[in-house]
């Protein structure tokens, strides 16, 4: 069994994200929640008794503690191959393995979003989170992958609190969800209205909903359209004859038609906002062709963003997280560096307790046989007796096969430790 402070270098990643592997190959990877249990069962029976297997749609990987790299990242990828029913072989070289502070590096970086496809999305530490936590409960975690864990989530904490790499949108439907809160503020509050059974339509209204929206609407031409999206999002329908009647009431519209003529005028949007008290409405025209009227720009409190518009909130968006990107791995690096430093500080400690009772039993044996004796001739065979084993060891090192580097080194090393350079200076 390792030692308590052999971290990081007990550490090995091994997986397959989509840096390294296509989506099909990630697919078979796939280990579900259901199935996480037996799988890190699987890894301690080969030895691997600190696991955890992180398997979401960028990537599968799995972080362990283990004395033998080599063997660790075998055992594990063998586990990885039965399960793609994949032969070990074949799928070697489509996985990654990282080890010691390649390995640290890697997990801080995932924890902190920089290595995901879009940086800086918060999902995958909360993925993490509750990889560990089944590992936790399936008994394959330990005090050392629990040290890099907490590790890995305060750097993560650090590149949220430092950097504005989650702050700006990325993707069209995020842009939407960014601008629906500038206007509107807490979503909880808004009811949309998505017209239209488009993809985009469809997944700008799934993003409302994650970022806390609680009242959707859905109207379509077809009414059997309308009622299986409707199913699909958990929502209600409002029929399409009453679109116009209706449209007072949603602080955002989607629209996805991409029908020959707007669904929406000016004339009609200007009767809704007059019914809303001039309450501002933001309406997402999704389609192409469009189903808005660009005429509604015209309109106070009316703000129209079609597919063109978003597209460079969310370019703007990849700029920042771009420039924040590198900052962020600047914290992430510091954050290394602190943790390997901290971890070789503890693993230093035994040999300098060792050291100060080896010298304190010289000095209590030094006192014991001349209690009697002046204190100048006390301290001299004092400093004589603990100079005297580090002399011996030097002379054996400067006698050996490769003399002149093993004293050079040992030397300087002597010169460090007991700041020689620094005496000579004064």
């Amino acid at each position: 069994m390792a030692g308590a402070t052999d971290l990081p270098a007990a550490l090995v990643v091994v997986g397959a994200s989509h840096r390294s592997a296509p989506a099909a190959l990630r697919d078979r990877l796939f280990v579900a929640d259901a199935d996480a249990p037996a799988f890190l069962r699987r890894l301690c029976a080969q030895g691997l008794g600190e696991a955890l297997v992180l398997s979401t749609c960028d990537r599968v990987e799995v972080h362990a503690i283990h004395a033998d790299a080599a063997a660790a990242a075998a055992a594990i990828g063998t586990a990885l191959a039965e399960r793609a029913a994949l032969d070990p072989g074949a799928l070697a070289p489509q996985l990654y393995v990282r080890a010691g502070v390649e390995a640290l590096r890697h997990v801080f970086a995932v924890a902190a979003a920089l290595d995901s496809q879009i940086v800086g999305e918060p999902q995958v530490l909360g993925q993490l989170k509750a990889a560990h936590r089944l590992a936790g409960a399936a008994g394959a975690l330990g005090p050392r992958l629990e040290t890099v864990l907490q590790a890995a989530y305060g750097a993560a904490k650090r590149v949220r609190s430092e950097t504005a790499i989650g702050e700006r949108p990325v993707s069209m439907a995020a842009a939407a969800c960014q601008v629906a809160r500038d206007i509107h503020g807490d979503l909880a509050e808004a009811t949309a209205l998505l017209l239209g059974d488009g993809e985009m339509g469809e997944l700008i209204a799934g993003q409302l909903h994650a970022a806390g929206l609680r009242r959707l609407l859905v109207a379509a031409p077809v009414a059997a359209r309308a009622a299986a999206l409707a199913e699909r999002l958990d929502c209600h329908t409002v029929p399409w004859a009453e679109l116009a009647a209706r449209l007072a009431d949603a602080e955002i519209v989607v629209a996805g038609l991409g029908g020959r003529s707007y669904v929406i005028s000016a004339e009609m949007l200007a009767d809704a906002l007059r019914r809303r008290r001039r309450r501002p409405m933001f309406l997402v025209d999704a389609a192409v062709p469009g189903d808005v009227d660009p005429a509604v720009d015209a309109l106070d409190e009316a703000f129209r963003y079609d597919l063109d518009a978003l597209e460079r909130v969310a370019l703007d968006g990849r700029d920042r997280r771009a420039e924040a990107a590198a900052e962020a791995a600047a914290i992430v690096e510091d954050a290394v560096a602190s943790f390997v430093r901290s971890r070789s500080e503890r693993a230093a400690v035994p040999t300098i307790a060792a050291l100060r009772a080896h010298f304190e039993r010289i000095r209590r044996e030094v006192l014991d046989a001349g209690a009697a004796e002046p204190a100048e001739e006390l301290t001299r065979r004092l400093v004589n007796r603990l100079l005297h084993d580090p002399s011996e060891a030097l002379r054996d090192v400067a006698a050996g096969a490769d003399a002149a580097a093993d004293r050079q080194r040992a030397e300087q090393l002597i010169r460090r430790l007991f700041r020689l350079d620094t005496d000579l200076e004064d």
